[in-house]
């Protein structure tokens, strides 16, 4: 008898020696294997390595040298770094409550109709679908000056100047958070309506009967209702906007994150870091930040679920 022969037979009286609901626990843990496999190797080892990182000095040309906390001391110092990260605040704190709520008011209307519903609802879901790389160059194609721009032709239409958008200092983080906003709105308007469905009639018909006004109905039923739909997507829509890439770079491709930096975020920010400048180390720590941060907004997360 063979040495695997013993082993195979050993393992089979020990698993005929096991009990159903120990079965079932080994059975759960062989098929959890393969995703916590996937999550421990592509998610969780690059996020301890980008810690590791943030500490060495490293351009890729030579081996990485220990340097403490010196990358996240010259990120305290760097004005461009304080730029970036108040642009990336801009986009969260602009873009976020402007989406949910043009998503809520298209889905509170959208609901009440019947004709073409669904068609309707496949128009406002298809920017979802297209890719950010080709939404950004036609929104880019709308801001150029006359007799390129749409924008600035009908502007120019009704009498008003040409405006610069994305030349703009004051205007180009504006004009880059507007496609931004209506490539998610198709998303959080389905998400919204899926909300506003699981709502039992029941209540609206007891609301009505008692004479309620609709404003009424919305503030003490609907609203109350879709707490677990908004946090849902305050969370998701807010995760979305602190890593808003696509859209800041291809819309300001000539340079990047420009005028002076006024759209750059700090995914953009790590990007040019890492692979134009070759700051391995300093791009890891400007990495770290930005995982920490949204790591708050998930801890926010679970706790207003915890509240709720």
């Amino acid at each position: 008898m063979t040495a695997n022969t013993q082993v195979a037979r050993s393992g089979g009286r020990l698993w005929q020696g096991l009990s159903l609901q120990q079965k079932q626990v080994v059975w759960a843990w062989a098929f959890l294997a393969v995703p916590i496999l996937f999550y421990g190797l592509i998610r969780f080892y690059p996020t301890v390595e980008a810690f590791v990182i943030s500490t060495t000095n490293w351009n890729l040309m030579s081996s990485p040298s220990f340097v403490g906390l010196a990358n996240f001391k010259r990120l305290m110092a760097d004005p461009v770094f304080w730029q970036v990260f108040r642009n990336t605040f801009l986009y969260l704190l602009i873009g976020t409550p402007v989406s949910l709520v043009l998503a809520f008011t298209i889905a509170y209307h959208l609901d009440r109709v019947r004709f073409m519903h669904g068609f309707i609802r496949a128009l406002y879901f298809l920017p979802f679908l297209t890719t950010a790389t080709a939404m950004a160059w036609v929104w880019r194609w709308f801001y150029q000056p006359v007799p390129i721009g749409l924008i600035n032709d009908v502007i120019s239409s009704l009498g008003f100047s040409q405006q610069p958008f994305l030349r703009s200092t004051t205007q180009a983080l504006p004009a880059v958070l507007a496609p931004a906003i209506w490539a998610g709105l198709g998303f959080q308007v389905v998400i919204f309506l899926a909300g506003l469905r699981a709502i039992p009639t029941t209540y609206y018909e007891a609301a009505r009967i008692d004479g309620v006004s609709d404003f009424a109905i919305l503030r003490k039923i609907t609203l109350p209702l879709l707490k677990p739909t908004i946090i849902f997507l305050v969370v998701f829509s807010s995760i979305g906007f602190l890593r808003i890439f696509d859209q800041v770079y291809n819309m300001t491709s000539g340079d990047p994150g420009g005028p002076l930096n006024a759209t750059k975020p700090l995914v953009l920010m790590i990007y040019q870091t890492a692979f134009s400048s070759f700051d391995m180390g300093y791009a890891a720590a400007q990495t770290v930040v930005l995982f920490l941060v949204l790591l708050c907004v998930s801890l926010l997360q679970l706790r207003l679920l915890r509240d709720r």
